[in-house]
């Protein structure tokens, strides 16, 4: 039996999950099933739930303070040119271990097969198993949607299947899931005509850990990193949407659907990056960075620092960090840090040179 404190608690959570999605006529029974299927603990989403109420009460924009604290985001650059030492000493630069005793859900970018930068490397994602199993991991399972390709002929032609065999992982083509398989999340003030459908096995992991690529994109999103990754947890019936999108909100688009979910780790590697075209194909340059944190718009704003210090194409080098609409929407839905002065680039000896060039950028782009 609960106790009546947890059974209030779990009450007050519903509620504010149904706000959050935007479906506040479900009941609040239906409401506390959706809000179980997220496996967040009771005291983390209390957390995040009295900040929610704070800003309801006051009728105060609590994001308009952040920054004004010593609080800061962890984000690790590791500078070299080999993946697996590069994906351990990034991820062990952080600090933490969220994936301990937990079922992961991995998510990589495999948009199409086409060769890295534009999809996850093999050896990047072999890698970061590798790390995982070694911080005590539970079952790690590989789940993502790809497009416009078959998502089962893409995971054919990257030769994921044997990568899973060989690592001993579960793998998800979110593709061939039913119907019921899907939630549909309709989050407050969305630019979404009816919100989006969300793989349920993203919701209910209890942890999700996703690994990213860092290139522009030259079919509206102007970059793809963490933030843009979201899109693959999405059903390919929304694509119409997000894609002929013609009133210029595409980029918000992509940014609200990290409201369905939030990873507990974020992997990206830079070895090689398109600094203009993508996503695809794209004009490359060499950065061998590997860049891991747990905040999306921390990773995408130094991701972007870093296409400036290369030199890219206009949409990136003429427009601030901050006033790139992928991030400034994410920062008004309070998904991460409002500002560069919220950023702390952690870096080993042979990058930190070169993590304090992208300091100055985010200085002064943010």
């Amino acid at each position: 039996m609960l106790a009546a404190q947890e059974i209030g608690e779990r009450m007050v959570a519903a509620w504010l999950f149904l706000l959050w999605i935007g479906a506040p006529s479900v009941s609040i029974v239906e409401g506390i099933l959706r809000f179980r299927r997220f496996h967040m603990n009771r005291r983390d989403f209390m957390a995040a739930a009295a900040g929610t109420m704070l800003t309801m009460l006051s009728g105060e924009d609590i994001s308009a303070h952040a920054g004004k604290g010593p609080v800061k985001t962890k984000v690790a650059l590791i500078k070299g040119s080999d993946r697996p030492p590069g994906v351990q000493r990034a991820v062990r630069a952080l600090g933490i271990n969220p994936v301990a005793g937990k079922k992961v859900l991995l998510k990589p970018n495999f948009n199409t097969a086409d060769p890295f930068p534009a999809s996850t490397h093999n050896d990047t994602l072999s890698a970061l198993i590798g790390e995982l199993q070694s911080m005590g991991a539970g079952r790690i399972t590989i789940g993502e949607r790809c497009g416009p390709p078959d998502t089962a002929d893409v995971l054919l032609d990257k030769d994921i299947f044997n990568l899973c065999r060989a690592l001993d992982v579960d793998l998800i083509n979110f593709e061939e899931l039913p119907a019921d398989q899907w939630l549909r999340i309709r989050p407050e003030k969305s630019h979404w005509q009816d919100g989006f459908l969300v793989a349920k096995p993203v919701l209910d992991a209890e942890c999700v850990v996703s690994t990213c690529c860092l290139k522009t994109h030259r079919y509206g999103g102007v970059f793809t990193m963490s933030l843009k990754l979201s899109v693959g947890i999405t059903h390919k019936d929304d694509m119409s949407e997000l894609h002929g999108e013609v009133s210029g909100n595409m980029r918000k688009m992509i940014a609200e659907i990290n409201q369905a979910y939030s990873p507990a780790l974020i992997v990206m590697d830079g070895m090689e990056v398109f600094v203009d075209g993508g996503p695809m194909t794209g004009n490359r340059k060499r950065a061998d960075v590997i860049i891991a944190g747990t905040d999306r718009v921390a990773i995408d704003a130094v991701g972007l620092a870093v296409l400036k210090s290369l030199g890219a194409n206009p949409q990136i080098m003429n427009t601030k960090i901050f006033k790139q609409e992928q991030i400034a929407r994410a920062v008004e839905l309070g998904l991460g840090v409002a500002g560069s002065d919220q950023i702390e680039i952690v870096a080993d000896e042979r990058g930190k040179l070169y993590a304090e060039e992208l300091i100055q950028i985010l200085q002064k782009e943010g």
